[in-house]
């Protein structure tokens, strides 16, 4: 009841700054709610951003093991087993990484 008297005085001075004041006070929870939404939600954009990372960071690592798959099967055609080994989990490596990586025709 308190509260209503200093809110219905505010709305009577309607040239004053009280006024003004109430309807902050009155629109605050609901601005505060929709800055807590949109720290919350991701944009289309940035959904776009951050899978063209994930995109370069699967390409980049798949040239990494593109090298060394080529060095271990020179080193596995020469005879060295512990060579052969690492070529083989390189290949399985990029055999779970390559579906993650879109194709792009040349």
């Amino acid at each position: 009841m308190r509260y209503g008297g200093i809110i219905l005085g505010a709305l009577m001075l309607s040239g004053c700054g009280a006024a003004s004041a109430v309807v902050d006070l009155a629109t605050l929870p609901v601005r505060g709610a929709s800055k807590v939404v949109d720290a919350a939600t991701v944009s289309q954009s940035e959904r776009d951003q951050q899978r063209g990372q994930d995109i370069r960071r699967r390409e980049e690592r798949l040239g990494e093991l593109d090298r060394e798959y080529e060095k271990q099967s020179r080193r596995c055609a020469e005879g060295n087993d512990e060579a052969c080994r690492k070529r083989d989990a390189a290949y399985a490596e990029i055999r779970t990484l390559l579906p993650g990586v879109p194709y792009e025709p040349r």
